[in-house]
């Protein structure tokens, strides 16, 4: 009989810290930014939930990006721009 190697594709959970910004008492006035992963409907869904968070929670506007693919975060152009732009991101998935 011949030997055998077992290989286990398991891996410890890297683990980090998560921290969080302070939310915001009010939407009024605020930019929200949208950021949608390409999943069928995500962009629908998040420009309906724009229109609910400006008509009403007062936000004073919207504005959508989107990442490259689901399955990665948004890219830095995105995070870049978001920060300079807009006060509060929303981000959505569709399917």
């Amino acid at each position: 009989m011949a030997g055998f190697e077992i290989l286990d594709p398991t891996v410890e959970p890297r683990r980090q810290p998560l921290t969080y910004v302070p939310r915001p008492d009010s939407l009024r006035g605020k930019r929200i930014g949208l950021v949608e992963n390409t999943k069928f409907n995500s962009d629908k869904l998040l420009l309906k939930i724009g229109e609910i968070l400006k008509t009403e929670y007062g936000a004073a506007e919207t504005r959508m990006w989107r990442k490259h693919n689901a399955g990665v975060p948004a890219h830095k152009e995105i995070l870049d721009e978001a920060a300079r732009t807009v006060d509060v991101v929303v981000a959505g998935i569709g399917d």
